[in-house]
């Protein structure tokens, strides 16, 4: 197993590094945050006009057609950034669910506009019951003439109050195990029906609840088949999440570098506090989680590249880490940091933000390693 990146990915990670201290320093992705849309259309015309957008997506339907480790290189400087965007949301979760399980037809209509950011899409997956198992999907989609009719509350979405379009994953029936039963709808955010809401909080994401009254779906819209949404779901969430994992890994690598500066030019008692133990004790956790972050989300990166057995074990793996690495080296940074870690101009508290709401995103660890010992039949 070699982890290394190649030549033309070290390329690729280089220009990412450049685009986002030039375009996205930490007053540009603080005006982003706090904008309510959360969201900079310039940002994203930028992004499209770098081939960013569509980097997963096939030649064929107007994308770049990478792998997920070139896409993880952008995502790791993305993570450096704390840049919200919706490209995970639209052109990575959305994109590959449609990849995955779309009709011939359905992948020329839905993923060009999708590539070039001309479109934005949500997956509305989770509940007032949060959670990220088959089990967790109950708002009901009922057989109506020519298709299905949509009742229920998503909840905690991500994106959604700029996406034109959402991914909606809804139970069409109830019998049998929780993984069937489960179906894929495409719907215009637009359509009678559909009504949403921002949710405020400290959360590093725009979060946002959607309700469904009685929304007409055309059965051309259901992604795949009727009652099989969990296995397009399943493979397709485990490649967004190696990429979220990916962003984690660049945001903590950040913060590590944010405290190490100030470790060397805070002085106490005469001396940097870089040089105090206990300082010292807090920066090892930090570099400590990085690298079990980094290591742990390429190899599952890798692993689904080439196609290698346990992949979906090690995504689990990854996740979990990511997911706990992250949320206590920003712990740990504002032990470093001390009072300025809360202030907003010095921008450690982004970092925190998305370190609480990230992870949850697309399972918790307790979650992961609960699918974990089940695919190792523990």
């Amino acid at each position: 197993m070699d982890l290394s990146l190649t030549e033309a990915q070290e390329l690729l990670r280089n220009a990412a590094a450049d685009f986002m201290k030039n375009e996205a320093p930490k007053t540009v992705v603080r005006q982003i945050d706090e904008n309510p849309s959360g969201f900079s259309p310039e940002m994203w015309r930028k992004m499209g006009d770098l081939g960013w957008i569509g980097m997963l997506i096939p030649t064929e339907y107007g994308g770049g057609g990478r792998n997920l480790m070139d896409t993880a290189v952008i995502y790791e400087e993305m993570g450096r950034a704390a840049l919200p965007t919706p490209h995970h949301s639209s052109a990575v979760t959305c994109a590959l669910i449609i990849m995955q399980g779309g009709s011939e037809a359905q992948k020329r209509s839905l993923l060009p506009a999708l590539a070039t950011g001309q479109k934005i899409m949500a997956l509305a997956f989770t509940e007032p019951e949060y959670g990220w198992g088959p089990e967790a999907v109950k708002m009901n989609a009922t057989k109506s003439d020519g298709g299905f009719t949509l009742n229920g509350t998503k909840l905690f979405i991500p994106d959604a109050q700029v996406a034109d379009q959402l991914l909606v994953a809804a139970r069409t029936s109830s019998g049998g195990s929780p993984e069937s039963g489960i179906t894929l709808f495409v719907v215009e955010k637009g359509a009678s029906g559909v009504s949403s809401r921002a949710l405020s909080g400290f959360s590093g994401e725009k979060l946002n609840e959607i309700t469904f009254s009685n929304v007409n779906v055309d059965s051309a819209n259901v992604i795949g088949s009727v009652d099989g949404g969990w296995s397009i779901l399943e493979p397709a969430l485990d490649r967004a999440t190696v990429l979220l994992c990916a962003y984690m890994t660049g945001a903590g690598a950040q913060v590590l570098d944010i405290s190490v500066d100030y470790s060397n030019t805070r002085v106490a008692f005469g001396t940097p506090i870089g040089r105090f133990q206990r300082v010292q004790d807090h920066l090892i956790d930090i570099v400590n989680g990085v690298d079990a972050s980094r290591y742990t989300t390429y190899e599952a990166i890798w692993k689904l590249d080439e196609n290698k057995p346990g992949a979906t074990e090690s995504v689990c793996v990854a996740k979990a880490v990511s997911s706990e690495s992250f949320y206590n080296l920003c712990d740990s940074a504002h032990h470093v940091h001390g009072g300025i870690g809360i202030d907003k101009d010095y921008g450690l508290f982004m970092y925190t933000k998305k370190s609480r709401s990230l992870y949850h995103y697309l399972g918790d660890p307790v979650y992961h390693k609960r699918r974990l010992a089940k695919l190792l039949n523990l």
